[in-house]
């Protein structure tokens, strides 16, 4: 059997299929794929190992029925049109309960970055700005005390809660669809409406999922709402917040401050005006990008592939969504 990887992937999945018999190809040129590239290729092949940030919609898997799989190097789908496979009776896999502490401590950086400054500091240094010191100038904010919500409390969001509450004794409120009562209990945390949430955090994490409900639900209208002492953070994906009203409540100072490792579009453009404002930090969509976690995507990922080649259910199905 044989897999066609769209990366250069983590070696440990790459040697557990190789272990397995299975004959991985890899993509190595530092670009994505085009959609006929990558029709052609799983041609050639029978599952997809899939990591980057392209659509897989309904045309491209209509031409690549044949595949065993599609392994996502991920816990999101939302770049899947699982319906679609669902229907087509395409399997679609992810990588989930592995990523939570490396993306949890992505979001609690940038926190701590927004709060101090600390990326528009580092660009004074550069300058050659590191000069004559005030006592009133360039001051952050203290996180100590403060109330985080967290904007869906699911496993990564408890671990960001979690470091918050150990670290700088936080108030811990959230908003989810349903109520996360094993987290009300081991963080003392208080369920509320998104409307709560935006007026009562001084920090709002975002750990949901991109769908419909969610996507752009941080917007003029939200910002509006928040306190403006108030740090947003998005560790989960762009798509959730609309940059364009992020901006204007910067710049109004609706809020203030914010921390991406994700955008809205992404990537980024280097001339985006968030990029030089004293309270914002950016990452290139990092979240997950530790070698000890990338390998373990690497693995469930890996898994998933052998079992499908074996005819045996996959360990991380994500067409339960929708049903068969």
């Amino acid at each position: 059997m044989k897999v066609f990887t769209t990366r250069v992937i983590p070696e440990e999945g790459l040697l557990l299929m190789q272990r397995a018999g299975i004959t991985v190809t890899q993509w190595t040129d530092q670009r994505e794929l085009t959609l006929e590239e990558m029709i052609v290729k799983c041609n050639e092949n029978d599952a997809l190992f899939f990591a980057g940030g392209r659509k897989i919609d309904r045309p491209f898997m209509e031409q690549c029925r044949h595949l065993k799989v599609i392994s996502l190097l991920s816990v999101g789908y939302d770049n899947v049109d699982v319906k679609a496979a669902t229907e087509l009776g395409l399997q679609v896999t992810n990588t989930p309960g592995v990523l939570s502490n490396a993306t949890a401590d992505t979001a609690f950086l940038l926190m701590l970055s927004v709060a101090r400054k600390a990326f528009y500091q580092h660009k004074r240094i550069i300058k050659g700005e590191w000069g004559f010191s005030s006592p009133t100038a360039n001051l952050g904010i203290d996180i100590e005390g403060k109330t985080l919500g967290i904007w869906g409390l699911g496993n990564i969001g408890t671990v960001m809660a979690k470091r918050c509450r150990a670290a700088f004794d936080m108030k811990i409120i959230y908003c989810n669809r349903h109520r996360n009562e094993a987290a009300e209990k081991a963080l003392d945390a208080t369920f509320v409406s998104f409307d709560e949430l935006l007026q009562q955090s001084d920090v709002i994490s975002v750990h949901t999922s991109l769908t419909e409900e969610t996507k752009e639900k941080f917007n003029k209208d939200a910002f509006s709402k928040m306190k403006p002492s108030a740090i947003f953070i998005n560790a989960a994906r762009g798509g959730i917040h609309n940059e364009t009203d992020l901006l204007a409540a910067l710049q109004q100072g609706q809020i203030w401050g914010a921390g991406l490792d994700v955008t809205n579009p992404e990537p980024m453009k280097a001339d985006n005006p968030l990029l030089n404002m004293p309270t914002v930090a950016v990452l290139p969509h990092i979240g997950s990008a530790t070698l000890e976690t990338r390998n373990a995507m690497s693995r469930i990922a890996a898994q998933n592939v052998i079992a499908a080649f074996e005819g045996k259910p996959v360990p991380n199905p994500v067409n339960h969504i929708y049903s068969l």
